[in-house]
């Protein structure tokens, strides 16, 4: 059984959501109207995703998230508006895992959710036997699920982690916007190219002592991205 918080301040987009997951025996719905209730929602339960509306009263839904990011790694999902791109970018900036926009088509949104469920698991369980990757001065501990940048702890979103980990498995190998996408959110393509930039230039402020001058992360223009060999 999963645990799903809808937050959101309209109460029919709550039901409608509450109305698609119900569709899937496996999914528990719980329900927040404001940022501040989402907060204690996933302090006092054990949730395994968040839908969360951006646009809320007193506390937005990226604020929410922040808040929620402090003490956990539970994908989180933002609704949003078709004019809210700044706020797409921002919410994948500050550790939003994936977006969707309203109206919602069902179909979407029960694709996104099992994907994130999917990787969260996949992520929470898989267990290897030769589970360091190291380059250069980046370490990741896959079964600790720590990167380390010179022998510091750096703290990546559950979706960073999963791009880094895919990227340094075969480092000098190009992988394009989809094949990222594809491997890491284990789903079709949507948006994939600006989506996926967001994630590497949130990597690239976090792993490079210069990101618009990387060291590590490299994009090949016109085909994706790479780690360097040998950085």
């Amino acid at each position: 059984m999963y645990n799903i918080l809808i937050c959101d301040d309209e109460k029919d987009i709550v039901s409608a959501l509450k109305i698609y997951l119900a569709s899937e025996e496996e999914y528990q719905t719980f329900t927040a109207y404001t940022g501040e209730e989402a907060i204690q929602v996933v302090k006092q339960n054990e949730i395994h995703l968040v839908l969360m509306d951006i646009m809320m009263p007193q506390m937005d839904g990226i604020t929410a998230m922040v808040a929620i990011r402090e003490f956990s790694n539970v994908p989180v999902i933002l609704l949003t508006a078709k004019g809210e791109d700044t706020d797409k970018i921002l919410g994948l900036n500050l550790g939003a895992d994936d977006y969707i926009t309203k109206p919602f088509n069902p179909v979407e949104v029960l694709a996104r959710v099992k994907s994130q469920l999917r990787r969260y698991v996949q992520l929470g369980s898989a267990v290897k036997k030769d589970t360091v990757l190291r380059i250069g001065a980046i370490e990741l501990d896959d079964e600790a699920k720590v990167m380390r940048l010179d022998g510091e702890p750096v703290q990546l979103t559950r979706t960073e982690y999963e791009i880094l980990k895919l990227l340094m498995q075969e480092p000098g190998k190009v992988f394009s916007s989809k094949t990222i996408y594809n491997k890491v959110w284990a789903d079709n393509p949507y948006g994939a190219e600006n989506t996926v930039a967001v994630h590497i230039r949130h990597l690239r402020e976090k792993i490079e002592i210069n990101p618009a001058e990387p060291r590590y992360l490299k994009v090949v223009w016109g085909q994706g991205y790479k780690i360097e060999r040998g950085a």
